[in-house]
């Protein structure tokens, strides 16, 4: 038996490759097959099933193209309702696979039809569960994202969750190994660890949500206490989960088409596109096109589209450094964003070769900014709540990224204010975010809240 996790950073998400006598399971895949078929390729394999845990909010699952590519069925648990074929398992169904055995256990709450699988060895043990969004280290699954108004609440699902993990999970033995569907960074919890596996024993110990003396009431009011807004983009990966999608590989032709600047001007004016400048922050820093929207590949990019751009129906015109076009339309389907139409060939060199207008972002280092403090100059952090909580300039404004629209209004309006972030990108997102809305008098401070402590700018709890 092998068992292998395929962990994506940028969504804080874990797949599972399982093989058992030349027969694999696929558990949550990622939109992007290719790793999957290679790898039961490379074991002389054959993909028996494709397993899913529920239907994924945060990105969009690859389970019907592989279903296509391989003939393997796409196994949901109960009270799922897909539109396409699928085996609906009941509570407690067995699937074998080799000389092991797949269980199918009902764990409802972070939505009704959660599932976790339970994996059995060759001799019937117990050896490990996969438990989607139901159990991760540290947390549990939000319990808000599939309340209905005026039926089902976040505290009703929180309660059905408390069942789930006492009756279902917490059971187990303590040497059963736990493969979560995520990990720190991802929206659908808010207390994960940055480990990707542990045992179920150790969990028992740390998880807050495991404790056993824990009430139905005290588990109630601890995990939907703090609970962020879910991204807007969200329901749109659901929906996309339940209901099927673009084939990818054509999604890929179409976003990475080379486009000359003229082209490329002319689709955006004709389309409405947004132009995503998706290079390094210091690039963008140096010259962009006016209006560009700036998420660099090399942060948090895809969840931060989805929660920037919402609309996975928004057409998109990417600017990306040179060999990292396929990257960067892989990463935006992973989150549904399947209208990519193109790419700026030659990148801003081009475009400022044809002539066409390049705008430029302010940015000063922290002991730049610590000089213009004497004047008590306007300072905006857009860091989120929890950081902004621990440590702040005292005079700052906070205004977190994710909810930048609804801070627009109290933005200075007619001297410079000075943005920052933890360590400079989110600034730059920011910035863009302010500059296509017409604000100019914006300055990114290089570095972020990092810089600002090397610097000895007094901050305060």
């Amino acid at each position: 038996m092998k068992v292998e996790q395929i962990y994506t950073g940028c969504l804080s998400q874990g797949a599972y490759y399982i093989e058992s006598q030349g027969e694999v399971a696929i558990i949550d895949p990622l939109r992007e097959t290719k790793p999957y078929l290679e790898r039961a390729e490379k074991d002389n394999a054959k993909i028996k099933y494709i397993f899913e845990t529920h239907f994924h909010a945060d990105f969009v699952s690859g389970h019907i193209t592989l279903s296509q590519q391989t003939g393997a069925p796409i196994v949901y648990g109960p009270l799922a309702n897909p539109t396409f074929e699928a085996i609906v398992a009941k509570d407690n169904e067995v699937f074998k696979l080799g000389d092991v055995t797949i269980t199918a256990i009902h764990t409802p709450g972070h939505t009704m039809e959660s599932t976790t699988y339970l994996l059995k060895d060759e001799n019937g043990k117990d050896h490990a569960i996969f438990s989607g969004d139901t159990l991760f280290l540290g947390d549990v699954g939000r319990p808000d994202l599939a309340q209905k108004a005026n039926e089902v609440t976040q505290e009703d699902l929180a309660g059905i969750l408390f069942d789930s993990l006492r009756n279902k999970i917490m059971p187990l033995a303590d040497d059963v190994i736990v493969y979560p569907a995520h990990g720190a960074g991802s929206a659908c919890g808010k207390n994960m660890m940055k480990e990707t596996v542990d045992t179920l024993g150790n969990q028992k110990q740390m998880n807050y949500a495991l404790r056993a003396d824990m009430t139905r009431k005290e588990f109630i009011k601890e995990v939907t206490d703090g609970l962020a807004p879910p991204p807007l983009y969200f329901p749109m990966n659901v929906k996309m989960n339940r209901e099927g999608y673009s084939d990818f590989n054509e999604v890929l032709a179409e976003g990475t088409k080379a486009l000359d600047p003229e082209t490329f001007e002319r689709v955006a004016n004709e389309t409405n596109a947004i132009v995503l400048d998706v290079r390094h922050q210091n690039d963008f820093i140096s010259g962009h096109i006016p209006r560009s929207i700036f998420i660099g590949l090399d942060g948090g990019f895809a969840p931060w589209v989805g929660a920037l751009l919402a609309d996975v129906e928004q057409k998109i015109l990417l600017v990306v450094a040179p060999g990292r076009e396929e990257e960067a339309v892989t990463r935006l389907s992973r989150v549904g964003f399947d209208k990519t139409l193109g790419y700026l060939e030659g990148g801003v060199a081009a475009w400022e070769k044809a002539g066409k207008e390049i705008d430029t972002l302010t940015s000063v280092s922290a002991e730049t900014l610590k000089e213009k403090m004497q004047s008590n100059v306007p300072i905006v952090d857009v860091r989120n709540d929890g950081e902004y909580n621990t440590a702040h300039i005292p005079q700052a404004q906070h205004a977190p990224l994710g909810f930048l629209n609804e801070y627009l209004d109290g933005l200075p309006e007619n001297e410079p204010f000075y943005l920052h972030c933890a360590g400079g990108y989110r600034s730059v997102i920011a910035a863009s975010i302010l500059k296509s809305r017409g604000i100019h008098n914006v300055v990114d401070v290089a570095g972020g809240f990092k810089a600002i402590k090397e610097a000895g700018i007094p901050v305060e709890a």
